[in-house]
C-alpha cells in the first residue's frame, strides 16, 4: 500500500512541476505580447476583392455570424437568397438588429416569409435598381453591412452570371464610410415612410 501511495505522490509531484513550468512559460510569453488598442489609427484599413458565389456567400455568412449589434443586408438578385443564407439569418441572436432589403416587393415578401424576425423593406436606393439599366449592365448582387464597420458589396456579371465582390473592414475604412452613408440614406427614407 505504501508503494502505491509513493507512486501516486511522485506522479502528482511530476505533473505539478510540468504544469507549473508550462504556466510560467506562458506567463512570461504573455508579458512580451504588445497590446494593440482598438482605436489605434495606424491599423491597416484594407479592401479585398473576391470572385465566385461560394467564397462570397461564405464571407457574407461569416460576417453575419460575427455581428454584435446590427446587420443590414440588401439583396439585389433573388438567386442569392439561398437556403444557407436563410439558415444563417434565422440564426441571428434576438438582440441583434436585423434589417434585410430587396430591390422588388416580391423579393421582399419572399425574404419576410423566409426570415420572419427580420425587418424587411424595398430599397429606396434608386441607383441599386438601375432604373435605366439594360440587360448588358452589371447588376448589384448584395450589400452587407455588419456593425457599421464591415462591408461586402457584390455585383453580378450579366453574361456569365458570375459574382464578384469587394470586402472591407474598419470603422474608418473609406469603402465602409461611403457604403454606411449610402445605405443609411436609403434606410432613413424607407423608415420615414412607416415601413
Amino acid at each position: 500500500m505504501n508503494f502505491q501511495l509513493s507512486v501516486l505522490e511522485e506522479t502528482t509531484a511530476t505533473l505539478r512541476d510540468r504544469y507549473e513550468s508550462r504556466v510560467d512559460r506562458l506567463h512570461n510569453a504573455l508579458k512580451t505580447v504588445e497590446t494593440v488598442e482598438d482605436n489605434d489609427s495606424s491599423s491597416a484599413q484594407e479592401v479585398w476583392t473576391m470572385r465566385g458565389r461560394d467564397p462570397i456567400e461564405n464571407r457574407a455568412e461569416q460576417l453575419i455570424q460575427t455581428a454584435t449589434e446590427e446587420i443590414v443586408l440588401v439583396i439585389g438578385d433573388k438567386t442569392l437568397l439561398t437556403a444557407d443564407l436563410v439558415e444563417t439569418l434565422t440564426g441571428v441572436e434576438d438582440d441583434i438588429e436585423l434589417t434585410v432589403g430587396a430591390l422588388t416587393p416580391s423579393l421582399q415578401a419572399e425574404i419576410q416569409t423566409a426570415v420572419p424576425a427580420a425587418t424587411t423593406f424595398v430599397s429606396e436606393l434608386g441607383w441599386l435598381h438601375g432604373e435605366n439599366a439594360t440587360a448588358d449592365d452589371t447588376a448589384i448582387g448584395r450589400l452587407l453591412m455588419v456593425d457599421g464597420a464591415s462591408i461586402l458589396v457584390s455585383s453580378i456579371i450579366p453574361d456569365s452570371k458570375a459574382e464578384q465582390a469587394v470586402f472591407g473592414e474598419g470603422f474608418g475604412n473609406g469603402l465602409v464610410v461611403v457604403a454606411r452613408r449610402l445605405m443609411s440614406q436609403g434606410l432613413v427614407t424607407e423608415n420615414a415612410s412607416g415601413a
